[in-house]
Parts: C-alpha cells; structure tokens; sequence
C-alpha cells in the first residue's frame, strides 16, 4: 500500500519505529470481520472467537455474503468493526443507572445499536446524524435493531442548542481523516492530506463546543475517531479538558487485548487502537465527565394526542408489555413510547427533524388499523397477536426483494412471516395472493 510521504514521517514519528512496522506488515493483510450479535433476537454464535471487549462481539472466519441472509436484515446481528465495539467498556465501567444518550454522528448506526443493546435497561438513545441519505441508513438500522426506547433524529450539533443539560451520556464518534480505514478504503489514502488533518480537528472542535451545553453537568462525554494523528485524538482530548471543562476518565484495560495508550503529551488516560497491535482496524477513544454535577432538565409536560381508548385496546393485543407504554397518536400512525421517556421524545419530536420515534405500531386507515413494519422488528412484539407463517430460506429473501408470494394455504388477514422462528415483516393474504409489506425504501 503506497502511503502518503507525510503520513509515513508524521505516524512513524508518533508509534516508533517498532509499531509502525508492525503496523504496515497489517495493512498488506485482508481485514478481519466481525459482527456483533443482538442477544434480544438471537443468540451469540459461540463457535467464533469473540472479541475480546465486546461480549456480543465475534470474529468471523471469512465474509459471509450478508445481504443474502434473512436474519441480517430481521436485526439479530450488526457487521461492526472490532475496534469500535470498544464503547462498551465504558459503559460496563462507568453508566450503571438509567440515563438518556445522544449518538450525535450515528450513521449508519454500529454504536448506536451497540449502544441500546449495553446501556443499563430504562435508558434512551436519540440517534442523529445530520446527512440526509446517511440518515435514512441510519433510521433502517435503529429500526432493524427493535428498541423501542430509541429516536433517530436529522440535525446539526448546532439544531441542539435548545435542549440545554438534557442528556446524562453523549457518544461524539466525530468526522475524522479516516487514518484507521485505509485497509477497508482506499479513497481514504487518497484523500489524505496534512491540510484535512487540521481541517478535521477544527470541524471537530466545533462540533464538540456546539453540543457540550446539551450534557448535563457530572454527564460522560464519549470522544472516538478512526483516525491516529495527535491533532484530531490527543490534543482535542486536551482542549475539551481545558477549555470545555471535563475530567479525562481511566478505563480498566487488560494488557493482552493490545490497545494503546496515549503518543502525545502528558500521557492522558486514552485508547488507541493499531492494526498490527490490536485486532481490529485504527480506532481513539477518550472518556471526559463534564465539571461540575446536576440532574436532567426535564422538558415541559408537551402536550400529545393519546389514541382514543378502542384503538389503544386493539394495539395494546401487539405488545409484550403494553402498561409501559404511551400510544400517541400523530396524523394516522399509532406510536407506542416508553411512558418514562414520553415526554423527552415529545419535546424533541417538537423541536427536532425525526425520522424515528419509539415504536411505530400501526396506522389507521378507513378505521381499521394496520400493523406496520417497524413493529415486526421490534422485541416489544407479541407474536402470538398474528398468524405466524414461516417461512423457507427461498421465500424469505423473495420477501426481502419485495416479490408476491403465494400464501393462499394461509388464513386471510395480516399474517407475520419468520425466519428460523425470527420475524422479517408482515404480509397481507387475500386469498389468490399475498401483499409484501415489506418497506418499498428497504
């Protein structure tokens, strides 16, 4: 892999002259694969060498053909990058209650998946990314993963300015050079110059100064890049620090996992990962808690339009735990939220571009009520609520490509279709044929 002379002198400088020949020996080799496993649909394959800080986390063997597996697009696993599914040691170490979470660079939601499945159970996770086709991804993705105490929403770090102190947590997996993808992007080498360093760190500056109002004081701020350079890692860790106001915290890290400490400085507590050192792809992680301690501000009780009483007794049949939750209605669609998050998902519902909103249940049309997709995926889904036909791999990926599929063996109605028991949607029978319901956008 032919580098830029710059990076050469500048990353040779940072490591030594010991990592980052190991370093360049790992970029000539194919990187590994991994995925991590969504404990609440399926099981972790234990036959597969796991990583090490991730315990849904596995390595796999080769690349798997992952568009061609139903259970890929149901939401029971998520190909991430080793590396990143560092974030979870933080929350094992550090997030032991309830909080509510921002993921403000989300897209296309590998931490932010990561996030609903390891954060302490009551939490909320507002997922944001402010491209507009990277959100869409990033939508698919939350919705795939069945939480329903999750929002995904399309703005600026800036759109945030009114939600003062609102969040406990904030995960910033900023916009970076992309140093620690040029094994898996080529266009990152390509791209790379001493000139976007800077540019990145500024950008990200900006991005952490407009957004550190919206943490509460005594919150955790998450900074991570996939980049290697002090500019964009250590000495924006700094500047948070320094001019923001925020402790750097230590993370209790086995030696044999091969994370790196700091290369810069006065050695602050932070977690670099190396290809060649680590098994997993280039990847920075710092841990800061904002000074200062002071509780949530809580939004004002915003009004919402609650289903009328014999639409919520049909939906209430659809869910495991329907006491916990809240259906509002908005225009036609029926959406259930987690009542101790109602209120914060309505504020932000009210200020916010969102794109997602707890649960999704169904929508009313000509006053019948129709189960919609974003329930099927969900773990709050009481399948016994439908008929549940399942089905072969064969049909399951006609399904996925939105093909007609001849169910006429099958009760008329709404029918839920598995695979290997799993839910991927829901299909209309009327007799000579079945309506996909498969979202067209999918």
């Amino acid at each position: 892999m032919k580098l830029n002379a710059d990076f050469v002198k500048r990353t040779e400088a940072l490591f030594g002259k010991d990592v980052y020949a190991r370093f360049m020996q790992a970029l000539e080799v194919e990187p590994v694969v991994s995925v991590r496993y969504n404990e609440l649909k399926t099981a972790s394959n234990d036959e597969c060498r796991m990583v090490p800080w991730a315990a849904c986390g596995r390595y796999l063997e080769s690349r798997p053909v992952f568009t061609a597996d139903p259970l890929f697009h149901a939401g029971c696993y998520y190909v991430q990058e080793a590396s990143s599914m560092f974030v979870e040691q933080v929350i094992k170490q550090y997030v032991h209650e309830p909080v509510r979470a921002l993921d403000l660079c989300a897209a296309p939601g590998g931490k932010s998946t990561h996030l609903l499945s390891v954060l302490p159970h009551g939490s909320m996770l507002v997922s944001n990314e402010p491209m507009p086709l990277r959100a869409q991804i990033l939508a698919e993705n939350v919705t795939k993963w069945g939480h329903p105490a999750s929002m995904v929403t399309k703005n600026m770090p800036a759109d945030f300015a009114p939600f003062r102190e609102f969040f406990d947590f904030m995960l910033v997996d900023a916009p970076c050079s992309g140093e620690g993808m040029f094994r898996k992007e080529p266009k990152a080498v390509e791209q790379w110059s001493v000139s976007n360093v800077q540019m990145c760190a500024d950008r990200q500056r900006e991005i952490l100064a407009d957004i550190w109002p919206s943490l509460r004081p005594g919150g955790l701020l998450v900074y991570s890049t996939c980049t290697y350079n002090s500019e964009e890692n250590e000495q924006n860790v700094s500047w948070i620090a320094e001019e923001l106001g925020a402790e750097v915290l230590e993370l209790n890290v086995p030696e044999d996992w091969g994370v790196t400490g700091s290369l810069y400085g006065d050695k602050m507590p932070v977690y670099r990962f190396i290809p060649g050192i680590a098994q997993g792809e280039g990847f920075f992680l710092a841990v800061l808690r904002k000074n200062g301690d002071g509780a949530l501000v809580q939004p004002r009780q915003p009004r919402w339009q609650q289903a009328p009483a014999k639409i919520r007794a049909e939906v209430e049949k659809y869910l495991l735990s329907p006491e916990h939750f809240n259906f509002v209605q908005d225009g036609d669609t029926i959406t259930a939220m987690p009542k101790e998050h109602t209120a914060a998902m309505v504020a932000l519902q009210q200020k916010m571009c969102v794109l997602h909103c707890g649960l999704p249940v169904a929508t009313v049309k000509n006053n019948k009520l129709l189960p919609i997709h974003p329930l099927a995926m969900s773990t709050a889904l009481r399948k016994e609520a439908f008929n549940v036909v399942e089905l072969e791999l064969d049909q399951a990926l006609m399904y996925l490509h939105r093909e007609t599929l001849s169910l006429q063996s099958q009760p008329v109605g709404y029918l839920l279709l598995t695979y290997k028991g799993v839910p991927i949607g829901f299909a209309k029978n009327v007799g000579n044929r079945a309506n996909n319901l498969y979202p067209a956008e999918w």
